[in-house]
């Protein structure tokens, strides 16, 4: 019998979507789920942007340019504009989701067993599309007491090895929330530049900034020109997640010449999502006004609902609609699992995201969970409230 490949056998499961099949057991026995383990949030897409998809006079539905149209990509590059980084529409190319931009920036610019250093714990899918590209993960861990922010420089240069070829952080971050500060960015800045590496930055949550922190984008250092990779998506900045819409944006030209090559090979990002995240653009600045005030009432209400809970440690997020709880369990599969088979209250029950999926390094991340505060306040209290009562009965 034929068998799969090594690879196949080695990817990982996504630790926000393996619990499904529970989820959907506890919906057939009638139960409410709150969920708190993906990150779709609930606020409406623009309606400009699904105007333009309404109202588009196509009579063919054809393909666009690999590096998607240049319309586009010129909106896109003013876009840019607007928050400071200034590049130039064929700085870019247009990408079916951030997903597949850092698929092409993995495979631009790594070989097989070639490493990446990523402070962890990390967006989950990176473990999945490191496997993809035969691409090893060299974790560095930041802390929970920390708040999760930058490990000590001297941690990252102590992981280098002829084989580094880049540094790729998620910032804001998911799952952590942390925003990196532009102090923390300038060093590594000055790290990449030491080793000559690549610095990856995911900044799909640029816009999620709480508390007066403001983003600084890795495109803004200069300098960094010919170091700097940015991963981004329309997916979260306009609740467009099913619109599948990216890109990948770097002024260094090899990069882009050689991301074209795979842009080519997969023919063209899909042509209607890209008339309506072009339309996005034009989303006036109260959207994201009010977005942001509705994120931080959300994270404040979750923040002091969970400190109320005995024992359980959670990080301050400033930035994106996450945060990491670290809870007084052993196992946050076994609980998570548990909570959508075993316990609900009057009917109504949670699904949490074990942390463990987000971490590369064996063992650690156990006892934590991502929570994805999307849910309207009432929600989120209701929510932690099954959780406190849960832990109150839970047996490891």
């Amino acid at each position: 019998m034929p068998t799969i490949s090594k690879k196949g056998a080695s990817m990982p499961e996504s630790p926000i979507r393996k619990l499904v099949p529970y989820a959907e057991k506890a919906y057939k026995q009638g139960k409410t789920v709150y969920h708190l383990n993906i990150g779709q949030p609930d606020i409406k897409t623009p309606q400009i942007a699904l105007e333009a998809v309404k109202i588009h006079s196509l009579d063919i539905l054809a393909y666009t340019r690999s590096e998607g149209s240049e319309g586009y990509r010129e909106k896109i590059a003013n876009y840019y504009a607007k928050n400071d980084i200034h590049v130039k529409h064929d700085d870019i190319i247009v990408t079916t989701g951030g997903s597949e931009a850092l698929l092409f920036a993995f495979g631009t610019i790594m070989d097989t067993d070639d490493e990446v250093i990523i402070p962890e714990p990390f967006y989950a899918n990176y473990n999945g599309f490191s496997t993809a590209s035969g691409v090893k993960v060299v974790p560095v861990i930041s802390k929970i007491e920390d708040n999760f922010a930058l490990p000590p420089i001297e941690e990252f240069e102590k992981l280098i090895t002829p084989k580094t070829k880049a540094i790729l952080i998620c910032n804001p971050g998911n799952p952590t929330g942390y925003l990196y500060s532009k102090e923390e960015i300038k060093q590594l800045a000055a790290i990449v530049k030491k080793h000559d590496l690549f610095l990856i930055a995911d900044e799909v949550y640029r816009e999620f900034a709480y508390d007066g922190a403001t983003h600084y984008s890795i495109l803004q250092e200069e300098g960094l020109e010919d170091y700097a990779i940015i991963i981004d998506s329309v997916s979260k900045r306009y609740s467009m997640c099913g619109a599948r819409i990216g890109c990948l944006v770097s002024k260094n030209k090899t990069i882009i010449q050689t991301a074209l090559k795979f842009a080519q090979a997969r023919l063209s990002p899909p042509t209607l999502a890209q008339i309506a995240s072009e339309a996005a653009l034009e989303t006036p600045q109260s959207y994201f006004d009010d977005v942001i005030e509705e994120y931080v009432e959300r994270r404040n209400v979750l923040i002091e609902e969970l400190n109320k809970i005995e024992g359980v440690q959670v990080a301050n997020p400033n930035g994106a609609f996450y945060c990491i709880a670290q809870l007084p369990i052993k196992n946050s599969d076994a609980f998570a699992q548990w909570l959508l088979e075993s316990f609900d209250i009057d009917g109504e029950t949670v699904m949490v995201a074990p942390a463990a999926g987000f971490y590369s390094s064996p063992g650690v991340g156990l006892n934590q969970i991502r929570i994805a505060y999307v849910l309207n306040t009432d929600s989120l209290k209701k929510a932690v409230n099954i959780l406190k009562e849960a832990l109150k009965v839970y047996k490891d």
